[in-house]
């Protein structure tokens, strides 16, 4: 026993050598880099998915389109980028809009106090002047119940699909026209199908 507690004791303590500490000392120094920058990347990422998420919700909603009433300048499935910016909406633009708790979009035909009149064969007269509309295929009268002609009421747009023989829109009462707080903003951007994307 007495030899066992002396052999014991007379064992050098073993001390690193200084290349092992600065080994270990680099392994550490490389370790604490690391969670440092992959702190600060998903910080970062947190960050840029929250301003996409803000910047999505408020400015600039996506949306997919659902049906063909605007056909053939936007088709089932496909995705557009929408634009909240002001509520100056010009003959010709495409808007979205609430309607029923669903995102309908339709093409602005005319604003606030505007005359609009429609004849037999679907040709569009604003203020008794004819519609330019290049992006027509085929016109036609519609599902059309108001009477004409028809002035649109104050702060609200008289709207139309692109796809006049099945749209519903403004010239059916069930629809209307469209208030500016139903608005969810003007389409400027195709981003699916990729063949397709463009501005519109």
């Amino acid at each position: 026993m007495k030899r066992e507690k002396k052999e014991k004791q007379s064992k050098p303590l073993e001390l690193p050598s200084i290349e092992q500490l600065e080994m270990e000392l680099g392994r550490e120094k490389y370790r604490w880099r690391f969670r440092k920058v992959l702190r600060s990347t998903i910080y970062a990422l947190i960050t840029v998915a929250a301003a996409a998420v803000l910047v999505a919700t408020l400015w600039m909603p996506v949306l997919q389109i659902s049906g063909n009433s605007m056909a053939p300048t936007l088709t089932d499935g496909e995705v557009v980028i929408s634009f909240k910016g002001g509520s100056n909406y010009q003959p010709g633009d495409i808007v979205a809009f609430y309607y029923d708790n669903k995102i309908l979009v339709k093409r602005v035909i005319a604003g606030p106090g505007d005359w609009v009149n429609i004849d037999e064969k679907g040709t569009v007269f604003v203020n008794e002047q004819e519609l330019y509309e290049p992006y027509l295929v085929e016109k036609a009268l519609g599902d059309c119940n108001i009477t004409l002609p028809y002035q649109v009421p104050e702060s609200k747009l008289f709207v139309m699909g692109d796809h006049r023989s099945v749209s519903l829109d403004s010239r059916n009462t069930a629809l209307g026209c469209v208030a500016s707080d139903q608005i969810v903003g003007q389409l400027v951007f195709r981003v699916w199908p990729h063949t397709m994307i463009g501005p519109l």
